[in-house]
């Protein structure tokens, strides 16, 4: 068996162009656009690419896009002064603090600043109560909700299934496991204190990889014919480690010999494949999602604060 391709590349371009028409159509009733503010502590190089690729696809879907850049020796009262302004600007429908902070912020304190209706990221505890008991009015965590969606583009009905997610973050993993349950799936939720989990994998009509490590899910621990959803993305730069991790994908090889790192996720994915019905890559697969549900919450906020609607 060779799974097919889950392209979440070609989705979140869909989705852009559908927030994009939604936003001229929110242009037209209100006469303003929806407004994001990204609040980026410190230099570290990933979050800067990372913030450049929303303020991309934010200004390109015509949402106006503001970064609010602080040294990484930002004072507690210094960001949380960013935040307050942010919250008290009308302009702004949506409010992002750039993860990880720098060791001496306190993340939480910095994350619960953010009003809930302004949380585009989905981490409020209003937001996350509201997802637990299946209320509207709450932001769903960008990256599971494109899991979801991804599911959805691909006709993969949830119901009865049994679903297996390997990670328990409040980012990810739980939010997920609320959504699946919210399609009638049967879920299982594991961590690093789960035994045997191979087997417990093994179960998964769909399984969902999120926890940060490098192929751990290995070709035994898919289920012939399962759904693979890979939320990792990890930098490899040992050889051995690429030798095996891309294994059968010999372009990759090549790019890894030349540049001496690549992207991965949690799942082996040459084993993998070869066991699934549908598999997502890294990259290419779940991560172009997350900034695509990002400026759908964005729009979602304005059309709330203008009295639209939205849910």
């Amino acid at each position: 068996m060779s799974a097919r391709i889950l392209d979440g590349k070609a989705l979140a371009t869909k989705i852009k162009a559908r927030v994009a028409e939604d936003v001229k159509d929110y242009q037209a009733k209100t006469g303003g656009v929806p407004g994001l503010a990204v609040i980026l502590v410190g230099d570290d190089p990933a979050s800067s690419v990372y913030v450049a690729s929303k303020e991309k696809a934010a200004l390109a879907a015509g949402i106006h896009s503001l970064l609010i850049r602080l040294p990484a020796d930002a004072k507690r009262e210094q960001v949380l002064d960013s935040v307050t302004r942010l919250a008290d600007d009308d302009a702004v429908h949506g409010i992002l603090v750039q993860l990880p902070l720098p060791g001496h912020l306190d993340t939480e304190e910095v994350q619960l600043a953010v009003p809930a209706h302004k949380d585009v990221d989905g981490f409020h505890p209003v937001s996350a109560g509201k997802l637990l008991l299946g209320q509207e009015g709450g932001f769903v965590a960008c990256t599971p909700k494109g899991v979801l969606a991804l599911l959805d583009e691909d006709g993969i009905d949830l119901k009865g299934k049994e679903v297996v997610i390997v990670g328990r973050s409040n980012i990810v993993g739980k939010p997920a496991a609320l959504l699946m349950l919210s399609r009638h799936a049967t879920v299982t939720v594991c961590h690093s204190r789960t035994h045997d989990l191979a087997t417990v994998c093994s179960r998964a009509d769909v399984l969902i990889a999120s926890v940060g490590y490098p192929g751990l899910i290995r070709g035994n621990f898919i289920k012939p014919g399962a759904v693979v959803i890979d939320v990792g993305i990890n930098r490899i730069t040992d050889p051995e480690q690429a030798a095996d991790l891309l294994s059968g994908q010999p372009k990759r090889l090549a790019r890894f010999a030349k540049n001496g790192k690549s992207l991965v996720g949690d799942v082996h994915f040459g084993e993998a494949r070869e066991r699934a019905s549908a598999i997502t890559p890294v990259p290419g697969g779940v991560g172009p999602l997350t900034i695509a549900m990002l400026l759908e919450n964005t729009l979602t906020g304005a059309r709330r604060s203008a009295g639209l609607g939205g849910d």
